[in-house]
């Protein structure tokens, strides 16, 4: 299976009505550093939380790609439209895009 994949520098700002960023990292990982507006599901409790996801088109993502990689390809059997956020966490940094944390002045990617 081909897992649909987005770069950073492709995905429009602000996102496209209807798209919502799913970020699948942990509770700590979040808390340090995360896109603002995203929804937090870890993977490991996306089955289990599958009902609470908003409707639309997911883009996925976790720290480097792995994770939202295995969370694409489970939700697409699901019969959602997702794609992989390319590089995830540590490639939204690096081209300059903004995050926020729940726990430091200084956000930043664990």
């Amino acid at each position: 299976m081909q897992i649909p994949g987005i770069k950073v520098e492709d995905l429009a700002d602000p996102l496209p009505e209807g798209t919502v960023l799913l970020d699948v990292r942990e509770p700590v990982e979040w808390e340090h550093g995360h896109i603002e507006g995203a929804v937090n599901v870890p993977l490991m409790q996306l089955p289990a939380r599958l009902e609470e996801l908003p409707e639309g088109h997911l883009v996925v993502v976790c720290a480097v790609g792995g994770r939202s990689g295995q969370a694409v390809a489970w939700l697409a059997v699901q019969g959602r439209e997702a794609t992989n956020l390319e590089g995830g966490m540590v490639e939204w940094v690096a081209a300059g895009r903004p995050i926020v944390s729940a726990v430091t002045d200084t956000p930043h990617v664990l």
